[in-house]
């Protein structure tokens, strides 16, 4: 480097050659190219006015110098540990010269290298860094004190030893969990087990023993289902009105909707208006009978904060959506189709296939009205009515659409088949849109006496006035009462009443039964000290509270004693006079 001038530098081919050995050595990086590709630039762009400073090409070349040994001497150095050859040739050398190897330059003169002559470096082979291996695992699988007890059996106190951590919880806003190794667990399982086949063997046994703590649990749940059913009386009423009402209702929803199916075919085959409006006819029904099962659902609904008395209304709300339904449905349809065909009447296709679809529907209409009927009889012997005082009185809101709906069914087909029958007689469409009005008129009688039975009982209907008397003659009877007045007992749905009345007690007799109550002698002996107003005030107060105290017993007692004697009253309100 020292035989490098100025005239050399000036040489673009060297430069170039010089700035390529500078940066990168056998493919290896060794510098910033930067600096070096400036210094290049520089050079290239100022070939003549750069140099003629002497000064300058002086300092240039000392740093370009300097720079070069630097780079050198540090890849010398990072490739000395290894087998390689040797970064510069060095084949003149012998052994005697390896020792000055340090202190002797790491290149050749400059002067002795041709410029087309490219210094070669071998870079340090590393080996390469071990892959990680997915199925090897790492002994750090983490595991909760719940599933350590639960899958291998061990107890909270054999936990007390082992390694814990703390490990975020997947549960947003909860505290870290405590976690431990499953290795440790599984060592600790080992160590109270013996073997995992022991292990095995007691998560067999536990699980055994966990399916008949199971069945037991279910086997006491339906003991206990059927003896409250026996003996509660408002759960025996919930049974009752599920087999009675509930199982009416879901027999007409059935057969109503095939009857629905059916007679739509076959008005869409004939098009014939007494079959279309007893195809609507069946679709209300189908629709109003599943609100009724709604109905009966939530009536059943236990009282909470919001309805303390309960839902037994909703009975008779259902049943005053159906009624508006098959009013506004079944009779505006009807109606609507019937003027139609009289307006615009139209050749009718041949009704034969018609007639058998009606004579289905009639079988199946009467046995859900003969279910109905049956139910009906059957809640009348119940209340202690004739079953047209229990259909009046809308007693079984359900019921009663179900059966009066039946009824209208089937005396709708018996219209619709004569109408027809009549239209297929003398040819003409006049009697078939006649049967349509005729349906549509019958529907609506249904469906008012539907919507008003069912107001009557929305605004607070009383109960039958025998069964008034039966509870108010029993009230009188009690030896605390001696008069009742402003009565009234309310049907809440469901059978469910609520009786108030204000009730004059006999306050002698309710004084006598205190007295029973207490030692004469120990009250006669207390009145005996009685030395001042102070102290008779103390003894009336004493006694004036304990008085007050039996007469709320005793209107409880009386309370109860209504609710056996008649469990269709449900909630009392007794009031003193």
């Amino acid at each position: 480097m020292s035989s490098l001038t100025v005239r050399q530098l000036k040489h673009p081919l060297l430069v170039t050659n010089i700035c390529y050995s500078m940066t990168t050595v056998g493919g290896r990086s060794l510098m910033s190219p930067t600096k070096c590709h400036k210094w290049h630039r520089h050079w290239s762009s100022s070939t003549t006015s750069t140099f003629n400073d002497k000064s300058l090409s002086t300092l240039v070349l000392s740093k370009l110098k300097i720079t070069l040994q630097q780079q050198q001497t540090a890849l010398y150095c990072s490739s000395s540990s290894t087998t390689d050859k040797p970064l510069i040739d060095t084949t003149n050398k012998t052994e005697d010269t390896k020792s000055d190897v340090k202190d002797k330059p790491l290149t050749k003169p400059l002067n002795k290298v041709t410029i087309n002559e490219d210094i070669k470096v071998i870079p340090k082979s590393s080996k390469d860094r071990p892959k990680l291996d997915y199925t090897m695992t790492t002994g750090r699988n983490f595991i909760t004190p719940i599933r350590a007890m639960n899958e291998y059996l061990l107890k909270p106190s054999d936990l007390n030893d082992l390694r814990k951590f703390q490990r975020r919880s997947p549960y947003a806003n909860e505290p870290p969990i405590t976690v431990y190794l499953r290795k440790d667990i599984e060592a600790k399982a080992l160590q109270i087990w013996g073997t995992f086949d022991s292990l095995q063997k007691a998560l067999a046994i536990r699980k055994e023993e966990e399916q008949k703590y199971i069945d037991s649990i279910f086997h006491v749940k339906k003991l206990l289902k059927d003896f409250k059913r026996q003996h509660d009386p408002e759960a025996k009423l919930r049974d009752d009105i599920l087999r009675g009402a509930g199982r009416v209702v879901l027999s007409a929803v059935c057969i109503n909707g095939a009857n629905f199916l059916f007679k739509a075919l076959a008005w869409l085959y004939t098009g014939s208006h007494s079959l279309f409006a007893e195809a609507i006819h069946s679709l209300a029904d189908t629709c109003n009978q599943l609100i009724l099962a709604f109905g009966i659902r939530k009536s059943l609904q236990k009282a909470n904060e919001d309805h303390p008395y309960g839902y037994h209304p909703m009975r008779y709300i259902a049943s005053l959506i159906s009624g508006v339904g098959i009013f506004c449905a079944g009779t505006g349809l009807s109606f609507y189709n019937g003027i139609d065909g009289l307006l615009h009447p139209e050749h009718i296709e041949s009704l034969y296939w018609a007639f058998f679809i009606l004579g289905g529907s009639l079988i199946s209409e009467g046995g859900t009205l003969l279910i109905a009927l049956n139910a009906a009889r059957k809640g009348a012997q119940r209340a202690g009515m004739s079953i047209k005082d229990y259909i009046y009185r809308g007693q079984d809101p359900s019921i009663n659409v179900v059966l009066l709906e039946d009824m209208a069914a089937v005396i709708g087909v018996t219209i619709a088949g004569t109408c027809m029958g009549l239209t297929t007689y003398y040819n003409t469409p006049i009697y078939d849109a006649v049967g349509s009005l005729v349906i549509g008129s019958l529907l609506g009688v249904v469906a008012s006496f539907i919507i008003y039975t069912n107001s009557g009982a929305l605004v607070g209907r009383s109960i039958p006035p025998k069964r008034l008397q039966e509870i108010n003659k029993q009230l009188e009877s009690d030896i605390m009462v001696r008069a009742i007045h402003d009565v009234k007992a309310t049907d809440m749905g469901n059978e469910m009443v609520r009786y108030k009345a204000e009730v004059d007690f006999d306050g002698r007799t309710l004084t006598r039964h205190y007295l029973d109550t207490i030692d004469m002698e120990a009250l006669l002996k207390e009145m005996q000290g009685l030395n001042s107003i102070e102290d008779v005030e103390a003894f009336m107060l004493k006694h004036g509270e304990n008085i007050v105290d039996l007469l709320g017993a005793e209107v409880d007692r009386i309370e109860k004693e209504l609710k056996r004697r008649h469990p269709q009253v449900r909630h009392v309100d007794l009031e003193v006079l």
